[in-house]
């Protein structure tokens, strides 16, 4: 199993080797992943070896090409790509294996013995990018497949009792709400307005009783506080700035702790929805809502400006969008998903 690339990606394709495990239960999966990801493939059970892609990979052709030899001595069953790009390519070519599965691309499909056409239309049942990892399982059943959908992040009691203990200094009496807010996206493309996530959490601290939590790095930490200067004075009282995990292994102990994650998609709300922790996500113009959420899961809600100006995206291509993030971003006020956000806040926050 082959994922490289981002957080979201490696724990969407965990679904991957725990559908093979449900077929196969004696089958041993073994994961190649960036390092920056093992936190959130760390005591998967679905998962027997990690093999790490580490940086002197990518900054040396020779310890790349050794390490395709070393795969190269192993007799795999199958090689499932779901990364697809020029690194897992060289993977897929360099191992030996009775099948070589991945998305079709015209330019890279010798490589492979069997390409699966990518979906591009959500229908709303099952996010897309689980829908398309799963259909690289067709080439090696005999049967339709019966497949687990929603990825999980398993925890040590150890972590998540260190988490409970480290969360109760903050709370101002037991019963408080603790809310994640991811502040800020993983780019500038992906992040709602300082003005209006400011506002969001002003409606949050008027209708609840919680702490809340800003998911940044040491290095945002100036962004981070520009945004809570526009927040009320009622709304930075229930903000805890400087409270944050040393390690993303922590975070993650520490999210799981959480009533609600609230803020920008990407990679914290990924690992909230693998913890089961209801999640309110604000999507991007740029990205397909329903590549990442699905609509029959009522634990998590989904907000994107196609929900309520579709006609401003209709015929703009992604890089069009790109260009007009500024003022497309500027049209996602608040106001607009007030009501839903509300609900959520009712039914996990109160």
């Amino acid at each position: 199993m082959i994922q490289q690339k981002m957080i979201g990606d490696v724990l969407a394709s965990t679904v991957i080797c725990e559908s093979i495990k449900y077929h196969f239960p004696d089958a041993l999966v073994h994961f190649v992943a960036y390092e920056n990801t093992l936190p959130v493939l760390l005591n998967n059970p679905h998962i027997d070896k990690v093999i790490i892609f580490g940086n002197e990979l990518r900054e040396s052709k020779w310890a790349f090409y050794k390490f395709l030899k070393s795969l190269g001595k192993e007799k795999y069953f199958a090689v499932i790509d779901a990364y697809g790009k020029l690194e897992s390519n060289l993977i897929s070519l360099f191992t030996t294996s009775k099948y070589k599965i991945s998305h079709y691309k015209s330019y890279t499909r010798w490589i492979y013995t069997h390409t699966v056409v990518e979906n591009l239309n959500p229908d709303g049942r099952i996010p897309l990018a689980i829908e398309n990892r799963l259909a690289l399982l067709q080439p090696i059943l005999d049967r339709p497949g019966n497949f687990l959908t929603s990825p999980k992040i398993f925890l040590k009691e150890s972590e998540i009792r260190e988490a409970s203990e480290s969360v109760k200094s903050i709370k101002n009496h037991p019963d408080q709400k603790l809310i994640m807010i991811g502040i800020l996206g993983s780019s500038g493309l992906k992040t709602y307005p300082p003005k209006y996530i400011a506002e969001v959490l002003n409606i949050i601290c008027d209708q609840v009783d919680a702490k809340l939590l800003f998911n940044y790095i040491p290095s945002q930490k100036e962004e981070a506080q520009a945004i809570y200067n526009k927040c009320n004075e009622k709304t930075k009282a229930q903000i805890d700035l400087d409270f944050y995990a040393s390690s993303l292994r922590k975070f993650i102990a520490l999210l799981s702790q959480c009533n609600a994650l609230i803020g920008n998609e990407g990679g914290a709300v990924n690992m909230a929805k693998a913890l089961g922790v209801p999640t309110f996500c604000i999507f991007s113009p740029f990205i397909i809502k329903g590549a990442w959420h699905s609509e029959n899961k009522s634990l998590h809600y989904g907000i994107h400006l196609s929900d309520y100006y579709p006609q401003k995206l209709e015929k703009m291509d992604n890089k069009e969008i790109k260009r007009n993030i500024v003022a497309l971003y500027a049209s996602l006020e608040p106001k607009l998903f007030k009501e839903p956000l509300l609900e959520f806040l009712k039914k996990y926050c109160q």
